[in-house]
């Protein structure tokens, strides 16, 4: 992954210095492009400093002077519509085709964001039905970077270009972002476009500026990290390709010499112990792998999981392009620190909304789903989030994960209900776009009374009796709990609690629970005591 992060700068920094001479605009600004409407429209790119350049768009033209090779300029606000073309001129000429105007959104996080539309369950029927023209997908090339870039990478098979949806092209789709464009796309009637910038397995600290997190002192960590992992960078990048070149030719004489040797003996033990197996025999040991086995050479600067390096190759250059908001599925990268994502997860909204400068535009986030890996504290931090940072929701997932597979592919409930919230918080919808969220609690005698926001037409108990919660007194032993819905309120209690303190619902890896509210929509787990940190969640 480090390689080809790096090889993927090193490519676009020799890519940008062969066209330096001429204007063009950063990639994003290609065919098919969509723009957002009802704003202002920033457009810009590289060229000769002194050098005058004109951008036109349906009947307007902007123009400017580049200044140390870089020029912008903002197009008036235009309604939704096109196609059109754009026309950028300087000493040259470039025409962008088939560009629409609509609606814009960055689409982030990890792994479940960026799993391909065909890891849907149902990408086998929804696929012949993806006949959305209006809707196009920019993918961001994965790609991290010591400081940030100007312009996004491109590879024509991993992204930074942008695809028009069809039946043909939808799996190069995100398969999140399909579904929500697709709500979003259908209850507006306008064009949609969406900017996927997702990479598996990374932490919410990497999409994060380096600025952004010194502005928390709690996260000051991150900054040493930054500082610990990134001190020489132009030192160790110039010296990378040839240490690369050495670990390959090293590498290639060990594998001649040993490796293959114990990969014939590897295979040799496994047919025995396949046989051993089938004749009930014990199995014997593989072999040890030989050592020493040449060490690779350290990405410069760092890689995926560095603080920062992400926000620097894969936002840093989409901004300040116009959006509506933002959708987000992240957070089993940092589901070890729950309580601490309770300030860095705020911190990257804060961060992302500055950096654009848009002000609090919508961001939209997933709740975590179960899996025997994954502690309900992350789950908590970003509840927490919906409820303290504004124009933000939370899509609950209860109900669609898998205990054995963190890539659930249940992906389309996703999407919907992410959509909902954005018909709600950005289109002004009048329409219940969440699922009973926990808001206070009484206690009355031997009962704690639950109140909830998002009750929408009601609470109701989906398949049976009311399950999931749990009931303790001042020694903070939960016990399970009955619990009812009494009007737009569940009671709790318990034969075994006397004087109850604490109620809790949906506190485990993969919770068994079943309140929602007659919108359809599913209920977080919560915790009325949402100050206690278990020691796993410590920093």
């Amino acid at each position: 992954m480090k390689r080809t992060l790096y090889l993927a700068w090193l490519s676009s920094i020799l890519i940008s210095a062969a066209l330096r001479a001429e204007v063009a605009p950063v990639g994003i600004f290609s065919d098919h492009a969509v723009l957002q409407q009802g704003v202002p429209i920033p457009v810009w790119g590289r060229a000769k400093d002194g050098e005058r350049v004109s951008v036109s768009f349906d009947g307007q033209t902007e123009t400017t002077v580049a200044k140390d090779g870089k020029w912008m300029v903002r197009l008036k606000a235009h309604a939704a519509g096109g196609p059109f073309v754009m026309t950028i001129a300087g000493e040259n000429t470039i025409t962008i085709k088939d560009v629409l105007v609509g609606e814009v959104w960055m689409c982030g996080g990890q792994s479940n964001m960026n799993n391909g539309f065909g890891s849907a369950a149902n990408a086998a029927t929804e696929g012949p039905l993806a006949n959305y023209p209006q809707m196009r997908e920019f993918h961001v090339t994965s790609r991290s970077a010591i400081r940030p870039v100007a312009d996004l990478g491109y590879d024509e098979k991993r992204g930074g270009h942008w695809v028009v949806c069809s039946p043909k092209d939808v799996g190069t789709f995100g398969a999140v972002s399909y579904f929500f464009g697709r709500g979003i796309h259908k209850a507006t009637g306008v064009p949609v476009g969406l900017i996927r910038a997702a990479i598996g397995g990374t932490a919410a600290q990497c999409w994060t500026s380096l600025d952004g997190l010194k502005k928390e002192p709690t996260l000051s960590g991150y900054v040493d990290q930054y500082e610990k992992e990134v001190p020489s960078y132009d030192e160790e990048a110039a010296k990378y390709p040839q240490a690369m070149a050495d670990f390959q030719t090293k590498y290639k004489e060990w594998f001649n010499t040993v490796g293959k040797t114990h990969q014939d003996a590897v295979k040799a033990v496994d047919e025995k112990n396949k046989k051993n197996d089938a004749e009930g025999k014990p199995r014997i040991p593989r072999p040890a792998p030989p050592l020493p086995q040449p060490k690779q050479p350290r990405a410069p600067g760092g890689g995926a999981n560095t603080p920062a390096l992400l926000f620097n190759g894969m936002i840093a250059p989409v901004i300040p392009y116009a959006i509506k908001g933002t959708i987000w599925y992240q957070g089993e990268a940092n589901s070890a620190k729950g309580f601490e994502y309770r300030t860095l997860f705020p911190r990257l909204i804060s961060d992302w909304r500055e950096k654009w400068g848009l002000g609090e535009t919508p961001f939209l986030f997933v709740q975590i789903t179960p899996h025997n890996t994954i502690t309900p504290e992350i789950r908590e931090a970003q509840f927490l989030t919906s409820q303290t940072v504004p124009n933000t929701a939370m899509a609950v997932t209860v109900d669609v994960g898998m205990a054995n597979d963190i890539h659930s592919p249940l992906k389309e409930p996703v999407g919907v209900r992410l959509a909902l919230a954005a018909r709600a918080l950005a289109y002004g919808e009048k329409i219940e776009y969440s699922g009973p969220a926990y808001n206070s609690f009484t206690i009355e005698q031997n009962k704690i009374i639950l109140r909830f926001t998002h009750v929408g037409g009601g609470l109701v108990a989906k398949s049976g009796a009311l399950k999931g919660f749990v009931i303790a007194g001042a020694d903070k032993k939960f016990v399970e709990a009955k619990a009812e819905i009494v009007g737009d309120t569940v009671v709790v209690s318990s034969e075994q609690v006397a004087s109850p303190v604490a109620a809790r619902y949906g506190w485990a890896n993969v919770p068994d629970v079943n309140l929602w509210n007659k919108d359809g929509l599913p209920a977080s787990p919560f915790r009325t005591d949402p100050e206690a940190i278990t020691q796993s969640v410590k920093k």
